[in-house]
């Protein structure tokens, strides 16, 4: 009988077994050997995963009290953290040539400024009155640090969307003027509804130029002080914007890419040109999105 079940087994279950049954002992030595190296192995799997999603667990939570909202879904509005403000206070004093403790005031300045937030949040809810409004400018602030420690008689902005950028810029041009430095802000857009939120003594800083910014900027015949390109995002169209205003930068000339986190762009115009270039990474202050930053060339 033993035979004919001995027949039955198939050849290759003859071989894995014979071992356990030759030499019993050795077997399950081996055998709680290799089982203990695969749990060693899951373990160590599962700490890595443990020790990476750390930096990522209270982003993950964020995205998840953020997503039911009411709020935008893009060009999202955070504040940045403090030191991150610090950080930036000292970027900009280098490139302006400032005090680091006068361009920091200029970032509380913009913080402090309660009249801007509240025009802000008004016209917002002309446009969305059920919109759940809580503004904050994130690397904005370092735009209004720049235009109020350069003083630019002229400044544009490409890509105006509702205005936030507008309404701060022209702030700070506000406070410029008092100071006896007027500039005049030009903001440009291919959308004829762009620059909702600019209005009111804000709006009497400057003007939007509609239609493609290329043209826009092609037909502009005034030295630039201040140039911020935040418009089309594709690599060849920023890079076309450069190249544009290349020859109507004043000496002074400050240029910003809010791109320069994921193009080379404004950092190989610079090299190009023969201008100094330096990226400043921003840190949202209580929001899942990484940040983005701001390229500076000058």
């Amino acid at each position: 009988m033993l035979q004919i079940v001995k027949a039955l087994i198939p050849t290759p279950i003859k071989r894995a077994i014979r071992p356990a049954i030759s030499a019993p002992h050795e077997y399950w030595a081996q055998y709680s050997a290799r089982r203990e190296s695969r749990r060693q192995e899951v373990e160590r799997v599962a700490r890595r995963r443990s020790a990476a999603m750390r930096y990522y667990d209270q982003r993950l939570r964020m995205i998840e009290e953020w997503a039911p909202k009411h709020t935008e879904e893009s060009n999202f509005y955070y504040d940045i953290t403090d030191r991150n403000k610090d950080y930036l206070a000292h970027t900009i004093a280098v490139v302006t040539s400032k005090n680091w403790a006068e361009v920091r005031s200029f970032i509380r300045e913009l913080d402090e400024d309660q009249a801007l937030r509240r025009h802000i949040v008004a016209a917002l809810r002309e446009i969305e009155p059920h919109a759940e409004i809580d503004v904050a400018y994130g690397r904005r602030c370092g735009w209004y640090a720049i235009a109020r420690a350069l003083k630019p008689a002229v400044l544009i902005e490409t890509g105006v969307d509702l205005g936030v950028g507008s309404c701060i810029l022209a702030a700070a041009l506000l406070r410029n003027a008092k100071e006896g430095f007027p500039g005049r802000y030009f903001g440009t857009d291919n959308r004829p509804d762009a620059g909702q939120l600019f209005s009111g003594h804000y709006a009497a800083q400057g003007s939007i130029l509609y239609g493609d910014s290329l043209d826009t900027l092609k037909a502009f015949t005034e030295p630039i002080d201040l140039f911020i390109n935040d418009s089309d995002h594709s690599p060849e169209y920023e890079a076309r914007e450069y190249d544009t205003i290349a020859a109507k930068l004043s000496p002074k000339a400050i240029m910003l890419g809010d791109n320069s986190h994921s193009t080379d762009c404004l950092s190989r115009f610079s090299t190009e040109q023969n201008r100094r270039f330096l990226f400043f990474k921003e840190e949202p202050k209580n929001h899942w999105y990484p940040g983005a930053g701001i390229g500076i060339s000058y």
